[in-house]
């Protein structure tokens, strides 16, 4: 997925639920931090999103231009429609941190994205093999501080061992070299 496809979602969203803010929760959110990132973090051709002010028509979007919807099989992308409760992976205050993605192609609805240090604990979090691929690249790439992340990862809402795992991992993928953080 690219930003403009990003921005297609939003508005298609927002139109559906007649709300003109959506939460962009998923690794997509990082375009609109870093509209021109690598083609490496963006192999995914869905975006997690909800209605801000309407969470509850969530599924009504997934129905309408989710997975295998005639949307999805005209543009090749989709929404995938989730709910507030997918922040749960997130560090406390992320709400404060979501970076707008508004423009003329998103035609007056504002998709509120995660911002890049939240996506990337959030990622460490859930633990799965291509988040942490993610998370590898964007560490990589210079996209994140080491500095925020740690801090970050002390207002998860998690087990002590797990926060000691994460910062472990890392630490690990910034021994490795980065680039310096943009």
């Amino acid at each position: 997925m690219n930003r403009l496809q990003l921005e297609h979602l939003i508005r298609a969203a927002g139109d559906i639920a007649e709300d003109d803010e959506i939460i962009v929760m998923g690794s997509m959110a990082i375009l609109a931090q870093f509209p021109d990132v690598s083609a490496d973090l963006l192999y995914s051709i869905e975006a997690d999103l909800y209605p801000k002010n309407k969470p509850d028509l969530a599924q009504v979007i997934d129905g309408s231009i989710g997975e295998l919807s005639p949307f999805h099989k005209t543009y090749g992308y989709y929404a995938h429609g989730v709910g507030p409760e997918t922040a749960r992976n997130l560090p406390k205050g992320w709400e404060k941190r979501l970076i707008a993605l508004k423009n003329p192609n998103t035609r007056g609805i504002t998709g509120w994205c995660v911002e890049i240090h939240d996506l990337v604990i959030g990622k460490y979090v859930s633990g799965r093999e291509k988040d942490y691929e993610f998370n590898a690249r964007a560490i990589k790439d210079g996209l994140v501080s080491e500095e925020i992340l740690e801090k970050r990862i002390d207002d998860l809402n998690v087990a002590t061992d797990l926060k000691n795992t994460i910062l472990q991992k890392l630490r690990m993928e910034f021994r490795k070299g980065v680039k310096k953080p943009k």
